[in-house]
């Protein structure tokens, strides 16, 4: 019965079951049926939206790559296939089926006792994202229970951080009350919150590198389009740097600049449009902690408020957004690069580098777009991401293979670097695969820990948030000054 049930959905896919969920969902909140309807319908294309541009661009992107390796020689043993291994994987796996079954029963459980201030089952079909973990488990210890453990634990802990950062996350994007909770997207929201107080010791949050200062200073060409098509073809260059002579080359370095600009201005449309499905549904969230006297809620209200909760939404709304998008296309040949030099690195990221944009949301929300932050957060943690991937790369060979997902690689190891590449989530996985119960219990005790301080102090921790995100405001250098000014000014008597 069970994989039946996943048969459906896996044949309707996502564009069209998530649009059901968010129709149920909408009218289950009293949004009118005429709304829902159009609400879900949104959705639907957003997602197909998505889809065609980055199904489009991936190969594209690929090719470049492919290039980039071969022009230097560097054979790698481990190559990216793209996380569609992943998604397909766990839903043909025991494990994968059994969580998508219980876990989102949980998850509804969780969100109605209060637990979490996330409602994660409008975002089902990254629930995939928990699945694989488990699948990539199962392989390696054979124990069912225990590899749905860790699936079980992994959502635990994520809904954890999306709860840490979905004020932010929602303020950034300005989703009001949205937030996304994808496994593999969301986990980079640890560094960044650790990094901050460091990189602000370093003054980057005085250096104002963000779309809307450089639209500001540097005018037209400060545009995410002309950035997109300067970025393609300095990366179109690299890929073709052995046959510069050649009229073919410059012909693809020109073309791929066209369409990574092309890449950067449609894409916020159809994010735009996507988030636009989702407003009908988190202004009714909005209502529901909203001050009847007054009519409306103060930022101060918001974080303080016990009431308020927020809607998963996928995260392709922020993909397209300028400091996103700009930040993602920067680090491809940053992580490239980092691949070839790091010592005992054995992946070479490939497929994955068109999803870097999803790999970073956290961060430019965290960081309010700036992206010296965010380059810098994301060059570290997704270099240590390479040796994440290459540990993992054996045990999720053996997965995808054993559930019959073939590889369109002749290479002897795959991975997904987007959903692999992850040093914390791996950490956990190293720990509860070992089998130790001092390892395992370890990560639930912290686990249990920032889990009490976050019960306790939510107001306290999203204020913080707030004050470092600010601190990257580009006036708020002379606001802080005029600040300090007026408390040293001795008034008249």
């Amino acid at each position: 019965m069970l994989q039946s049930f996943m048969n459906i959905f896996t044949s309707l896919g996502d564009t069209v079951v998530v649009p059901i969920i968010i129709f149920i969902v909408a009218l289950c909140l009293r949004v009118r049926a005429k709304t829902a309807m159009m609400s879900s319908l949104l959705v639907g294309v957003g997602l197909t939206g998505f889809g065609w541009i980055i199904s489009s661009f991936t190969p594209v992107v690929t090719k470049i790559i492919n290039q980039m390796i071969k022009t230097t020689g560097i054979n790698l043993p481990v190559v990216d296939t793209g996380w569609q291994t992943s998604a397909l994987a766990s839903f043909h796996s025991t494990v994968g089926i059994s969580f998508f079954i219980v876990g989102l029963i949980l998850e509804i459980i969780l969100f109605l006792i209060g637990y979490t201030k996330v409602f994660f089952p409008t975002n089902l079909w990254q629930n995939w994202g928990f699945m694989i973990w488990g699948t990539v488990a199962y392989t390696v210890t054979h124990n069912f229970w225990l590899s749905l453990g860790l699936s079980m634990f992994m959502m635990l802990y994520i809904l954890m951080v999306a709860e840490i950062q979905a004020d932010r996350w929602s303020d950034y994007y300005k989703i009001s009350n949205g937030t996304t909770s994808a496994l593999h997207n969301m986990e980079n929201a640890v560094p960044a919150i650790i990094l901050d107080p460091l990189w602000n010791l370093f003054g980057f949050n005085k250096v104002h590198l963000t779309p809307e200062v450089l639209k500001k200073r540097l005018g037209v060409f400060g545009e995410p389009t002309f950035i997109g098509a300067v970025l393609g073809v300095i990366i179109g260059l690299l890929g073709n740097i052995s046959r510069l002579s050649s009229l073919d080359a410059w012909g693809q370095i020109l073309t791929f600049g066209v369409q990574l600009a092309g890449v950067m201005t449609i894409f916020p449309l159809v994010a735009h449009l996507f988030g636009s499905a989702f407003k009908p549904l988190t202004d009714e969230i909005t209502e529901r902690y909203i001050k009847k006297n007054t009519g409306k809620a103060t930022e101060s209200d918001a974080i303080k408020s016990k009431k308020r909760w927020f809607l998963a939404i996928d995260d392709g709304v922020g993909y397209g957004e300028s400091a996103t998008i700009i930040s993602g296309v920067i680090l491809i040949p940053i992580i490239v690069i980092l691949a070839f030099i790091l010592p005992g690195n054995k992946t070479i990221p490939v497929v994955d580098l068109v999803s870097i944009p999803f790999m970073i949301e956290s961060m430019v929300a965290v960081y309010r777009g700036n992206i010296l932050k965010i380059l810098c957060t994301a060059t570290i943690w997704l270099g240590i991401g390479l040796y994440a991937s290459s540990y993992m790369a054996p045990m999720y060979s053996a997965s995808v293979s054993q559930y019959g997902v073939a590889a369109t690689t002749g290479a002897a190891l795959i991975v997904s670097f987007n959903v692999m590449a992850r040093p914390l989530n791996a950490l956990i996985f190293a720990a509860w695969v070992s089998g130790n119960p001092l390892w395992i219990g370890l990560t639930i005790i912290i686990y249990g820990f920032f889990q009490i301080l976050l019960r306790t102090h939510r107001p306290q921790i999203w204020a913080y948030l707030k004050r470092m995100s600010d601190k990257n405001k580009p006036d708020y250098t002379n606001a802080a000054k005029k600040k300090q000014a007026s408390k040293r000014t001795i008034p008249n008597n």
